[in-house]
């Protein structure tokens, strides 16, 4: 059976959203796990660009730290599975047709959860190489339209939904530190780090952490596009001769998101394998 259209969306949020609307509205400090208080229902954490690669491998973790899950993403039926191996399992986990660029699509959602606890950035699309001079106004628009305006909406309105211990977790790039051909991504990215740095300043007397992951080459469909020549080329630029696995990413979300990182607050954690810090020659 195919599903389509927001028949689809209502009947993946109905099992759990209602409950979450009304969960943990006095929390406090966010616990990955849950299982310390029984009768209490678990934090949630809504997760942007979740259909695949990393927005996936992050959904999954922090389902499998505790949390209630929502999912969200322009392809919403690719979900349907996943959704029901976690439920199956037993996990709170839903997914939500969302464009993050559209404010009242993600208002939508947000309205249905109710009190946010943590929110996930990474929905984002990758821009094809195009040298600076020939650079369209339309193209910049495009990769910014998702890229930064929709990190900014979904943050925006995360916060004003948050209580005191909440975590915004952005989706950056390596790319934010430059590259020729991608002067359109770069600033894109660029951008994500100062929001994230302006809001860190901001919230934190709200009690509220805001903090980016900047991954490199992630090995996810992305990349999938390369011819083989490229992708060797690319590879042995990598330190580790290889691209990052999207629970790497995941893995350093999910310590983002839990006590441990309670006083980590407006940072850039660049995961790459530490191509950034320079390629000298031996």
């Amino acid at each position: 059976m195919r599903w389509r259209g927001r028949s689809f969306m209502y009947l993946i949020l109905s099992a759990s959203l209602t409950s979450l609307r009304t969960a943990c509205a006095g929390w406090g400090t966010i616990r990955s796990k849950c299982t310390a208080n029984r009768g209490a229902m678990p934090p949630n954490a809504i997760v942007t660009g979740a259909a695949r690669g990393i927005g996936l491998a992050i959904a999954r973790r922090l389902a499998e730290d505790g949390f209630a899950t929502i999912a969200t993403d322009r392809d919403v039926s690719a979900l349907a599975e996943e959704v029901a191996r976690q439920t199956g399992q037993g996990r709170m986990f839903s997914a939500a047709n969302m464009d993050v660029a559209d404010r009242a699509a993600v208002c939508g959602v947000f309205d249905r959860v109710g009190v946010v606890h943590v929110v996930v950035n990474n929905a984002g699309i990758a821009a094809p190489m195009i040298a600076f001079k020939s650079l369209t106004q339309e193209e910049l628009r495009r990769v910014v339209r998702v890229n930064t305006s929709g990190t900014f909406i979904v943050a925006q309105e995360a916060a004003r939904r948050m209580a005191k211990g909440g975590r915004i977790i952005n989706i950056a790039s390596r790319g934010y530190l430059g590259g020729a051909g991608a002067s359109h991504y770069v600033a894109s990215k660029a951008a994500v780090v100062g929001l994230t740095r302006a809001m860190a300043i901001e919230l934190r007397w709200k009690g509220i952490t805001v903090n980016a992951v900047a991954p490199g080459m992630v090995d996810t469909q992305m990349i999938t596009d390369f011819t083989s020549e490229q992708m060797s080329a690319l590879l042995a630029r990598e330190p580790s001769g290889k691209a990052t696995p999207p629970n790497t990413i995941a893995g350093v979300v999910s310590f983002l998101a839990s006590p441990s990182a309670e006083f980590i607050n407006g940072q850039v954690l660049v995961t790459d394998g530490g191509k950034s810090v320079g390629m000298p020659t031996l």
